[in-house]
């Protein structure tokens, strides 16, 4: 994949939440924020996204400010507005509304110099979802590590 650099990823997201479709977005951002993004200075930890006014909005991203802005820079957690197709906006929102899905960014990215955000509509796992897969994710561990020894 030429021209994608992946900035940010939100590595809590697929562990707390059950992704089950991911959307990708455009972002609008002011010059600093973007110079911030290419020095890789964004958090996606407690991030999402929400459906205001017809509107797809992330929220709680924060993203540091630039130190050579001339005008101060940026409030680093302000809403920025997500760009998404009407089509897909208004199946979202149905889809949050009727079935209780929550929208998570789960990477911010540079693709073709423009700044990306893959989305994912995921619910909630609940405790013993977790424990299942950190009990999968050792044994996988374990076989891959006893097939290695046999080698």
């Amino acid at each position: 994949m030429s021209g994608h650099k992946v900035v940010a990823t939100n590595r809590k997201a697929r562990f707390n939440y059950e992704i089950l479709d991911t959307f990708e977005a455009g972002i609008v951002l002011l010059g600093s924020e973007v110079k911030s993004l290419r020095a890789a200075q964004v958090q996606l930890k407690d991030s999402y996204a929400s459906i205001r006014g017809g509107e797809v909005w992330l929220e709680k991203v924060h993203i540091a400010p630039y130190s050579f802005a001339s005008d101060g820079g940026h409030d680093p957690e302000r809403p920025r507005k997500l760009l998404l197709h009407r089509r897909e906006i208004d199946r979202l929102f149905g889809r949050i509304r009727e079935e209780g899905l929550t929208l998570i960014p789960l990477q911010v990215y540079f693709k073709d110099g423009k700044v990306k955000i893959e989305l994912g509509l995921g619910r909630g796992k609940r405790t013993r979802d977790k424990r299942r897969d950190i009990v999968a994710r050792q044994q996988k561990r374990e076989m891959d590590r006893a097939r290695s020894h046999r080698r």
